[in-house]
């Protein structure tokens, strides 16, 4: 990486330092989940409890997998999908790296 590389931040939609934004990166909290495993981007998990999803009938029950996690600014919810929900957030506590 050079001085004069810069990568888009999609949290506050400006253009920063490549070097800013990798420091960034590993000052981040880890995300741990239920038991203890470190979360990343791309992960599967696994539901460890039946959880209702509010704002509709659906429930989602115990040891479903939701692929393909994404990690939030908030060390203790993640942002995933599944099939029937879209924008689904989940807290670690209730998931278990696969």
């Amino acid at each position: 990486m050079s001085d004069d590389d810069y990568v888009y931040d999609e949290a506050t939609g400006e253009w920063r330092p490549a070097s800013e934004m990798a420091a960034a990166a590993a000052a981040r909290a880890e995300v741990r989940d239920a038991a203890g495993n470190v979360l990343a981007d791309g992960d599967s998990v696994t539901l460890i409890k039946d959880l209702k999803v509010k704002g509709t009938s659906t429930t989602l029950k115990q040891g479903t997998v939701i692929k393909t996690i994404r990690l939030t600014d908030n060390p203790e919810e993640i942002d995933c999908r599944h099939e029937s929900i879209k924008g689904l957030v989940l807290r670690t506590e209730f998931v278990r790296k696969r």
